[in-house]
């Protein structure tokens, strides 16, 4: 199989832990980005798009307060939260 270079910018710290994967694994930068990527299609294609959760969400200032206050205050359970977790 053919293979062409491409090039991205990367935090520092990712460039680090990446050098870090590489030295503990013996593999190539070049492998591991190669795989973490092909990982990364794969599920893109084959998950439903709300089971990707983004690396960073960000929220308006309403929405911030909306969840602080969802987890400093949570709403009671329902009857059917009740019977989900009652089955374990």
């Amino acid at each position: 199989m053919s293979t062409i270079q491409t090039s991205a910018h990367i935090p520092e710290d990712l460039k680090a832990s990446l050098d870090r994967q590489a030295r503990a694994t013996g593999t190539t930068r070049a492998h591991l980005v190669e795989e973490a990527l092909r990982h990364h299609l794969q599920a893109l294609a084959e998950l439903p798009p709300d089971a990707i959760v983004p690396k960073r969400i960000v929220l308006t200032r309403e929405s911030a307060e909306r969840v602080r206050d969802l987890v400093e205050r949570p709403p009671r359970a329902t009857a059917v939260m009740k019977r989900l977790f009652d089955d374990r």
